[in-house]
């Protein structure tokens, strides 16, 4: 596939998670998926994935999660990310404040036979806790 065929497949799943339809988003990925959030152990599998992402996203409502830019080699997509929500619901443990959040993510994703095969998340976490405990 050529670089940007690989990121029409990241905008598309991006776009679906944006609408909350976690059906077309699970659609671009791979049977052999694996989410890596930090550096923390994996998530195999979509269906964990959708779990995880809808668990985050449904504490923050409602929510903006856009595409800043792309970049891409061979089969490596590059995307830095802008997310901004309010903190409705319990995140990690955290009561909801009601704060907005609103932070930058870079993302790096593999596309194999079409589909996002790994997904690898880097954020500032600090800066979101920051965020939930102190009006923005």
């Amino acid at each position: 596939m050529s670089t940007d065929q690989n990121k029409q497949i990241v905008r598309d799943f991006y776009n679906a998670i944006a609408r909350e339809d976690y059906e077309a988003a699970a659609r671009c990925c791979h049977e052999d998926f694996v989410f890596y959030l930090q550096v923390d152990e994996p998530i195999h599998g979509v269906d964990g994935f959708i779990g995880s992402e809808k668990k985050n996203f449904d504490s923050f409502s409602p929510f903006e999660f856009s595409i800043q830019q792309l970049l891409a080699e061979g089969d490596q997509v590059a995307a830095y990310m802008l997310f901004d929500g309010l903190h409705t619901g319990n995140a990690n443990g955290i009561e909801p404040t009601g704060n907005r959040v609103r932070f930058s993510l870079a993302m790096w994703l593999t596309i194999e036979d079409g589909k996002i095969r790994t997904k690898r998340a880097h954020f500032d976490s600090a800066d979101v806790h920051r965020q939930l405990d102190n009006a923005y």
